[in-house]
């Protein structure tokens, strides 16, 4: 008989009619971690606890996407120091870094597991912290969950499949919907909206109408979230397969603008090439754009943070730089220098790593530079420093100025692209010749003391900067010669 009675019965996995292909395709991927879980659920049980898998991998298993790197995620009625007793002796490692939220996570034959005390959770109105409060029951902890996908279950050992809130039935309609109502759940916990559009991003699901009114209703209660919990999300946003399902959401339901607030103002800005309905639009081709760049250019790596978050604040230095020019078109002049500025104050809000901050905002500084090379005017002195400028940023730099191009010109465009194959097969020339990954002046620190017959201090951090400049505009020089042109700007620089 069902612990949840008998209006709500379950039933035996193995005994389910497989009436839905997502039934059969559950059945068939369980069976990677059929017996891990299996074992799991009969220590449980023999200590007198009850044991479920839930949420995401339920889910996945249902949608064919259980892998071996699949973490498993499991509740129970046990509290903290009882799951913490059946694990010991069974886990290879066991960690308790979660256990003020009744979380206990393990590792099992390079499987990840997390155990949690059934539990609600909800935020106080000026709290930016939420209280978890353990239940008693599956059938309450599954009704506090965020999303019906996520609110199925597998009781274990015994593999009883649980579905209370229709998720199966959502799943099959790819949608996005609460167990109970939005209100309720994002009351819970407000990152949930969030979360509403990272899962139509991440499956190319729908929002259910009621839930993105909620999300209107409630974008605010975002204020009492932590910028660490934002970020993360706003991360799983960005590399999901299809962030544009994602952003979308956020924007028309106001919830962006308590995380990304700059993003919404490109809606009022036209470009100043006139191609675009708007920038915001221009922005989320771009980001997809490079996204496809990532998929042809190094396939094998994984998606690409720093440029997904480059591609899509390139632009948003543009609402504050917008001038009508007399002949009637809109300028954004230095654009990129204010969307830098503006890009670094944003992420360090979100707590961003400072290399993070650095490498994205760098590519948004420089992603205007290529336009200066019209068919090949540069010299290889600014080929040189468009190479030192980007850093290590060059090969992301050379995939953001590529998606960056967003005419519907097919002949502008077809230029602009041989335009920056030729700039690309210049700089092949040119590290070839003089290792353009690593530029450094002629002489070094010590030569320069030595030969000017100073010791440290600023003097020496100015000739080393001119022996760069002079490195960048000759090309690799002798040490002779360098040591020449030193001599020469010294004696020019110092009076008698």
């Amino acid at each position: 008989m069902s612990p949840y009675g008998e209006d709500k019965p379950l039933r035996w996995l193995s005994l389910v009619p497989v009436s839905t292909s997502l039934q059969r395709t559950a059945i068939e991927n369980l069976g990677s971690v059929a017996d891990l879980i299996r074992e799991l659920g009969a220590r449980f049980n023999s200590s007198g606890h009850q044991l479920a898998l839930v949420g995401g991998p339920v889910r996945d298993a249902l949608l064919g996407r259980i892998t071996d790197s699949s973490d498993l995620d499991f509740t129970t009625d046990a509290h903290p120091e009882q799951i913490i007793s059946c694990l010991s002796g069974w886990a290879d490692n066991i960690w308790d870094t979660g256990i003020k939220f009744g979380t206990i996570s393990a590792q099992k034959n390079d499987r990840s597991v997390e155990i949690t005390t059934y539990r609600t959770e909800s935020y106080r109105e000026e709290s930016r912290k939420p209280e978890v409060t353990f239940g008693l029951s599956l059938e309450e902890d599954l009704s506090r969950r965020d999303f019906t996908i996520n609110s199925m279950a597998l009781t274990l050992p015994d593999l009883e499949f649980v579905d209370l809130f229709n998720g199966v039935e959502d799943l099959e309609r790819q949608l996005i919907r609460t167990p109970l109502t939005a209100q309720e759940s994002f009351n819970d916990d407000p990152l949930r909206m969030m979360r509403a559009a990272r899962f139509a991003g991440q499956l190319n699901f729908v929002i259910a109408p009621d839930v993105l009114e909620a999300m209107r209703e409630q974008a605010s209660r975002l204020e009492i979230v932590s910028a660490e919990r934002i970020r993360d999300e706003l991360i799983k946003i960005i590399m999901s397969a299809n962030p544009r399902a994602a952003l979308t959401p956020l924007v028309e339901t106001g919830v962006v603008e308590y995380v990304l607030p700059e993003i919404p103002l490109l809606k009022l800005e036209t470009d100043e090439h006139h191609h675009h309905k708007d920038v915001y639009e221009h922005s989320l081709t771009v980001l997809e754009q490079a996204i496809d760049l990532e998929k042809t250019h190094e396939p094998q790596l994984p998606p690409d943070l720093t440029l997904r978050l480059a591609a899509l604040l390139h632009d948003i230095g543009k609402p504050k730089t917008r001038k009508f020019e007399s002949d009637g078109r809109v300028s954004f002049h230095h654009h990129e220098v204010v969307g830098a500025r503006m890009t670094q104050k944003r992420l360090k809000a979100l707590r961003f790593s400072n290399e993070q901050i650095d490498d994205i905002s760098l590519l948004v500084e420089l992603h205007l530079r290529f336009h200066g090379y019209g068919t090949g005017e540069w010299t290889d002195s600014a080929v040189r420093r468009y190479v030192r400028d980007a850093g290590p940023m060059l090969l992301r730099l050379h995939k953001l100025t590529r998606a960056d191009s967003t005419t519907r010109n097919e002949r502008r465009a077809a230029k602009l692209q041989r335009a920056y194959d030729n700039l690309e097969a210049r700089i092949g020339v040119l590290a070839a010749q003089e290792e353009l990954n690593a530029i450094r002046p002629d002489l070094d620190g010590a030569q320069i003391m030595e030969i000017l017959g100073i010791g440290p201090g600023r003097e020496v951090g100015e000739a080393y900067k001119f022996l760069l400049e002079f490195r960048l505009d000759r090309g690799p020089q002798s040490p002779q010669l360098a040591q020449q042109a030193l001599l020469a700007w010294w004696a020019a620089r110092k009076p008698e």
